[in-house]
This record gives C-alpha cells, structure tokens and sequence, in this order.
C-alpha cells in the first residue's frame, strides 16, 4: 500500500533556462525539417554559452533547412526575449555542424525497426484535471505565468531565465497545502530586492494555484541569494535533454533516460514516451485506476516492443496483468504504429520545449495528441 500522507517537490525551469534555450533551437530545427519534409530524420543538439550557440548532430532531409539554421536559432532567442550584454539573439555567433546520418542507424529506421534501444515511461495519476502530478504541473504553471506577463510588457522588470520549486503536502493521498515555495527570476533592474520581487510575482503566482494551498504556513524563497541580473546562457551554459525529469513528471515517475528535444519520431525515446504516456493517461481517465506507470522496451532496428508493464500501485480497479494485455494491443506500438496514430510527422515539437511535455492541451493541428483521452471509452467497454 502506497503512503498516504507525505511531502513531494518538483521543479520546474522557464524558456529562458540555458537548458531550454537549447531545447528550443533543437526541436525548431526539427520542426523545420518536418514542415519540409515529413519523413526527415533529426537528431539536432544544441549548446549555448555567452554569446555563441553551437549546433550538431545527424540529419536527413531537404538541404535548405540547413542553410537556415543559424535564422532558426536567432529566431528562438529573440522569442525567448534575449537582449543583454552576453546572450543577444543579433550579436551572437552560431555555428552549424548538422551532418547526414549514419547508413548503419538508417538501415533499421528505414526497415521500421526502432531508432535505439532502450526503455520508455508514461504515467498518470488523478490528482489534477490534466492527471499529472500536482507538483510539477503547477510548478511549471506558475513559470508560463510569468512568461506571459513579461512578454505582454505587463511586467518589464523580468527577464527570461527562471526555476521554480514547490513542495506539497499529501494527506490521504490528495495535495492540499503548498509547504514551501522557492521562485528564483531573473530581473533586469538591478536595484530590486528579493522582496521588490517577491511584490511582482506573488500576485501571479496566487492567480495559478488553486485557493487554500497557500497558507500563512507557507515558507517562500523568493531569489534567496539575491541579485539575479546576469542570467541564460550568459550566466551558465546550456545543453539539449539536460532537464529530462521537468520535461517529464517532476520526480514523481521513473523515467527511462532518453531525451526528447531534437529528435524526430522514428525516435522511440521520443514517440514511445509519449505513447506510453497516451495509453497511462487513458488507464486513468477510464476509471481503472487513480494511477497508472506504463513501461515499453526496444531494440534497435526491431518494430515491436520487447515488453510491457503495467502498474498501478494498488489503486486499479481490475488487475494490473489484464490492463497490460489490453493496452498492449489496443493500438499499434511499433514506431510506424504510434507515428499514424499520434500523428507525430508533423512539426509540433518546438511548443514541447519548455513547461513540460505533458498535462499540456491537445491542440487542433495536432499538438499534444498524446495527451487526448479517446481511447477511454473503449478501455472502459474491454472491462
């Protein structure tokens, strides 16, 4: 029996995290590949220091995207809103070093075997209408929040760069208090104290949580070390798929170690994380379970998965072994398979980037399919 009464923490990192900057660029370039060509096979990596973005990896596709890669990047970095001394999107040097793909790892993508071995998670739980877990999915949302007002102009004070931490406190299972609370932002006047801007995000921040889980308990660090003027990759170098836990479920699933950010769906980290996450989140919203871990396995160049597991830890409604045996053939799992059916080859990936991959809104040209719930029905009439 699981623990009924706990605390958990999830973080969550902004756009403008150098990790994130670097996510951005790589699926933007994904995404330009895929709009020019649906079949294109990407793996794009990216780096970022001050003032220079290096980009690498293994494409195969029109060779007019790659002539617009450096215009790609710049384009991510001025959305994102960079515009300082040591990380500005006009003054910054790029380098491009995208090659074609390895013929040996071809030959088995091309047969429809899966581009990499390895082992792939999805999970869901009850705990919040997107059935994510409440810590990360709020986590995140007070981050978006703040985007949204800097880039509005709302609240010119703020710069890109920001992590936020929130710790939970479960009693019989359910989140009901926010224990503590640590927002650390970058701001672009250097005269604000902590409290300076603890007055500018408190108001948002209260707007995104759900009411009563701030209490007069709460403990909050807002910019505990102070000053947090010089930030981005100014401030810390970032890499592509080095945040691979706040792209997932904060802390609260396994995760099976790919990352996502670069890489087309031929790319079972990619494509089968997401469908596991597709068919926990339908477990879920059927009622056969309050939660839901759904584990896939692969082989190189092999079509179908090793294995699946199923677990439920203890709340599902039917046994974990007849879930396993319907979800694994309720719909195709091959990468072909889960390509057709979430309608992957398409260039979606680039708003995957930051504030997580998932408990995001099916979006009407395809986006977040994985995240829809119609298989729910038909898990329901199987039982």
């Amino acid at each position: 029996m699981s623990r009924k009464n706990y605390l958990f923490t999830s973080e969550s990192v902004s756009e403008g995290h150098p990790d994130k900057v670097c996510d951005r660029i790589s699926d933007a370039v994904l995404d330009a590949f895929l709009a020019a060509d649906p079949n294109a096979r990407v793996a794009c990596e990216t780096f970022a220091t001050t003032d220079r973005v290096v980009i690498g990896g293994e494409v195969r596709g029109p060779g007019e995207v790659i002539e617009r890669v450096e215009q790609i990047a710049r384009d991510c970095v001025r959305d994102i809103g960079y515009e300082q001394d040591g990380f500005h999107w006009a003054n910054m040097k790029v380098e491009s070093y995208l090659h074609a793909q390895s013929a040996d790892i071809a030959q088995g993508v091309d047969r429809e075997g899966a581009g990499d071995q390895g082992i792939m998670f999805g999970y869901a739980v009850n705990e919040t209408p997107e059935l994510m877990p409440a810590p990360i999915q709020y986590a995140h949302a007070i981050l978006r929040r703040l985007a949204e007002a800097r880039k509005s102009g709302r609240e010119p004070k703020l710069g890109p760069d920001a992590k936020s931490q929130l710790t939970l406190r479960y009693e019989d299972g359910r989140p009901v208090e926010v224990t503590s609370l640590v927002l650390s932002t970058q701001h672009l006047d250097e005269t604000l104290t902590s409290d300076d801007v603890r007055a500018i995000v408190e108001p948002y921040i209260r707007e995104v949580l759900p009411e009563g889980w701030l209490t007069e308990a709460t403990e909050w660090h807002v910019n505990p070390t102070g000053k947090f003027v010089i930030g981005g990759p100014d401030g810390d170098a970032g890499l592509t798929g080095r945040k691979i836990i706040v792209d997932t479920y904060g802390g609260a699933a396994p995760h099976g170690g790919g990352a996502f950010s670069g890489k087309d769906p031929t790319k079972v980290d990619r494509s089968a994380a997401y469908a596991a996450r597709y068919l926990a989140k339908n477990v879920v919203a059927a009622g056969l379970a309050e939660r839901c871990t759904i584990q896939l396995s692969y082989a190189i160049g092999v079509a179908r998965p090793l294995s699946v597991y199923v677990d439920t830890a203890g709340t599902g409604h039917v046994p974990d072994e007849e879930i396993e045996k319907v979800v694994a053939g309720i719909m195709d799992l091959t990468p072909r398979g889960i390509r057709e059916h979430l309608g992957l080859n398409r260039p979606i990936y680039q708003r995957t980037a930051a504030y997580g991959h998932f408990g995001r809104a099916p979006e009407p040209d395809g986006g977040f399919s994985w995240e829809r719930t119609d298989l729910a029905e038909e898990l329901k009439s199987r039982f």
